[in-house]
């Protein structure tokens, strides 16, 4: 399965692993709530998953993201 993050999406997976919050990681990114949510759901949609620590395994399962 290839699935091909956005670097936005990389970004935002990198700092979800750091354990920021949806509000923190806006602030972080200097965007809003909504599309931190948006960008999250696209994700979890591309893989197939239903949450987003399901995403996060998979994305390490696929060396997309490194803990």
């Amino acid at each position: 399965m290839n699935i091909i993050l956005t670097p936005r999406e990389k970004e935002i997976f990198h700092l979800l692993v750091k354990n920021f919050s949806t509000k923190e990681i806006a602030k972080e990114l200097n965007i809003s709530e909504k599309t931190v949510r948006n960008h999250i759901s696209n994700v979890i949609q591309k893989l197939g998953v239903e949450s987003r620590i399901q995403a996060v395994f998979e994305l390490v399962r696929l060396k997309e993201l490194q803990l």
